[in-house]
């Protein structure tokens, strides 16, 4: 059920997602199923949230950030989805790419364009490619 939420044009939900309350996914989204959006998330323009993904409340995803579920890609194969979870509070910025399998901690902030290889503790910035702690963020 979705209250509040905004769901713009040219969005693809499947019907057994889950999206909180007080969401923007904003324009050129798709949502598989198996995908949680907790309260309060913003999924900004061209980004496409795969089955094993979670995000809690509070969470901003920036535009065309990209996720991933399969280790090993091969068409038309079976795979071992792996799951990716994003912890409340966490910020992505724009165009980044998240691994499957990786978790960010709470209110933890990934700079743009960052290519998150492992799991990001709570409250820390991290940047680059791999993207690399690059301090503590004081909430």
């Amino acid at each position: 059920m979705i209250h509040k939420t905004r769901i713009w044009q040219f969005v693809v939900v499947l019907p057994e997602a889950v999206i909180g309350e007080n969401c923007n996914i904003c324009s050129q989204c798709f949502i598989e199923n198996d995908v949680r959006v907790g309260n309060n998330v913003t999924v900004k323009n061209g980004v496409y949230l795969w089955d094993g993904i979670t995000i809690e409340d509070n969470v901003q995803i920036g535009p065309n950030v990209t996720f991933t579920n399969d280790k090993y890609p091969r068409a038309k194969q079976a795979f071992e989805l792996q799951r990716t979870t994003i912890k409340k509070g966490a910020s992505i910025g724009a165009a980044s790419v998240i691994l499957g399998g990786v978790t960010i901690g709470e209110n933890a902030l990934i700079g743009a364009g960052s290519v998150v290889t492992k799991d990001v503790p709570a409250n820390e910035l991290w940047v680059g490619n791999p993207a690399r702690f690059v301090r503590v963020i004081n909430v």
